[in-house]
C-alpha cells in the first residue's frame, strides 16, 4: 500500500486564473507594472551582499518617505500590523501604561496589542468621522502619564486625517514616545517625522513654493504599509525609531515578546548598529524585499511634494464629483479629510453590500463598506499612488451612479 493516502488536489492540475481588477478599496492598491516586475527578479540569499546593498536602498527611501535621519530604519517582513506589533513589543513592557487614541479601527487594534504585552492600556475616543483635540490629549497625557500614546494619523476606517501639530511636544512634555501609524498616508500628504521637515519647509520658502500644512511632527516611531500609496504587493511594513525610542527599547529590564519582532536582532539584521557583522535573523521575503525597494524608487521619481499635491488635488476632484451625485462625505471638516481614502455616507435606502457587489461586478471595480466604528455607516473609496488620478476618479463616479440607477433601493 501506498503511504500518501490524500491524494493530489485536483484543483492544482488547473492553471491558476487572477482576474483584473481596478483596486479602489482601502487597499491593497493596484500594482504597476514596473514594479511587478522589479519582484520577479530572481531570488537569492537573504545574507548575499546584493540583498543588503537592496536593503540599505531600501532604508534611505524609507528616510526619504518619512523625512527622517532616524539611523534605526527599516521594513519589518509582514503587514502594517506587524510593525504596530513591533513598535508596541519593543516599547512596552507588562505593567507599564499605553494611552491610545481611538478614532476608529486601528486605535481599537493598537488598545488590543498593548493588552497581550500587559499594558495598562487607557484609550481616549474620537467620535467617528471626528478627531481629538490637543487639549483633550495633553488631559489623558497627564492624568495617565503613560510611557507611550499611539495615534493613527490617517484612520481608513473613518477616513480622518488627524492632525498632529503639536502633539509630539506634548509627548515630550510628558516623557512620553509618540508613535504614529501612517499606513494610509504617508506619500499621499504631508507629514515630517522629525526635524528634517523643517529643512524642507525652509528650502520651499526660499524656491517660493507653497507646501500647506506641513509640520514638524516630533514622531518617535513611524511605521506604514506597502500596499497602500507606495503601490507595492502587501508584505513589508517600513517603520522608523527616534533615538528617545531606541534609549526607551534598550534599557528595558525585560526581553520583547517577540523574538521575531526583537529591535535588538533586527537593527542588526538590517545593519542599524555599530556592529561589524550582521547575524541570521530570519529569511526576508527577498522579492517582496525587491518590489520594496522599486516602489521607493518610483516616488523618488516624482518627489513627495508633487505625490503630495496630486493627491490633495485629485481628492478635492473627487469630493466635488460626489457631491454632484448627492452624495454626502462622511468627514465634515475638509481639513481632517484622508486625501488617499474618502468616507461617503451610505446612500439612504440603499444596501451598501449590494453597491459594492454591483460594482465589483458589472464594472470589475473595488470599493469597500466601512470597518470598525464605520461598519453600516459608509462607502470607502482608496485613491492611492497611480491610482490617484482624475480618470480613475471619473471612472469610480460612473460605477457609483450605475450602481445608484440599478441597485435596489427601499420605499
Amino acid at each position: 500500500m501506498s503511504p500518501v493516502s490524500v491524494p493530489p488536489p485536483q484543483c492544482l492540475k488547473k492553471r491558476m486564473v487572477v482576474p483584473h481588477r481596478y483596486m479602489f478599496g482601502p487597499g491593497p492598491s493596484n500594482v504597476p507594472r514596473r514594479i511587478l516586475e522589479a519582484g520577479a527578479k530572481p531570488v537569492i540569499g537573504h545574507m548575499h551582499p546584493e540583498i543588503f546593498e537592496i536593503m540599505s536602498d531600501i532604508k534611505s527611501g524609507i528616510q526619504y518617505l518619512f523625512q527622517t535621519q532616524n539611523r534605526t530604519t527599516f521594513a519589518v517582513s509582514g503587514t502594517g500590523h506587524t510593525a504596530m506589533e513591533c513598535a508596541i513589543f519593543n516599547t512596552v513592557e507588562s505593567g507599564e501604561t499605553v494611552l491610545v487614541a481611538v478614532n476608529g479601527i486601528w486605535g481599537e487594534r493598537a488598545a488590543d496589542v498593548g493588552e497581550r504585552v500587559g499594558a495598562k492600556v487607557k484609550t481616549i475616543v474620537a467620535p467617528p468621522g471626528g478627531y481629538l483635540t490637543n487639549a483633550e490629549i495633553e488631559k489623558a497625557l497627564s492624568e495617565h502619564r503613560p510611557v507611550l500614546f499611539f495615534l493613527a494619523h490617517g484612520e481608513s476606517s473613518t477616513g480622518v486625517l488627524h492632525p498632529l501639530d503639536g502633539i509630539g511636544d506634548l509627548c515630550h512634555k510628558y516623557n512620553c514616545l509618540f508613535l504614529v501609524d501612517s499606513v494610509a498616508s504617508i506619500g499621499g500628504t504631508p507629514l515630517c517625522m522629525d526635524q528634517q521637515g523643517l529643512e524642507l519647509i525652509m528650502s520651499s520658502i526660499k524656491s517660493k513654493r507653497s507646501l500647506p500644512m506641513i509640520v514638524y511632527a516630533g514622531i518617535d516611531i513611524l511605521y506604514t504599509g506597502s500596499q497602500k500609496v507606495l503601490n507595492a504587493p502587501p508584505g513589508t511594513a517600513p517603520i522608523s525609531f527616534s533615538e528617545r525610542a531606541c534609549q526607551k527599547v534598550f534599557s528595558r529590564t525585560t526581553k520583547p515578546v517577540s523574538f521575531f519582532l526583537d529591535l535588538s536582532w533586527l537593527s542588526n539584521y538590517w545593519g542599524c548598529d555599530d556592529k561589524p557583522a550582521r547575524i541570521y535573523h530570519h529569511t526576508a521575503p527577498v522579492t517582496a524585499l525587491y518590489s520594496l525597494r522599486e516602489s521607493l524608487a518610483v516616488l523618488a521619481d516624482e518627489g513627495l511634494e508633487k505625490s503630495w499635491d496630486r493627491h490633495q488635488k485629485v481628492a478635492e476632484y473627487f469630493h466635488a464629483g460626489l457631491e454632484s451625485l448627492g452624495l454626502k462625505l462622511f468627514v465634515k471638516e475638509k481639513h481632517a479629510r484622508l486625501p488617499t481614502v474618502t468616507t461617503i455616507v451610505a446612500p439612504h435606502g440603499y444596501d451598501w453590500k449590494e453597491i459594492t457587489a454591483y460594482i465589483m461586478k458589472t464594472h470589475s471595480l473595488e470599493i469597500s463598506g466601512g470597518l470598525g466604528p464605520s461598519v453600516g455607516l459608509v462607502l470607502r473609496v482608496g485613491l492611492m499612488g497611480c491610482n490617484s488620478s482624475r480618470v480613475n476618479v471619473d471612472m469610480v463616479l460612473a460605477a457609483l451612479k450605475d450602481a445608484l440607477k440599478h441597485c435596489h433601493r427601499s420605499k
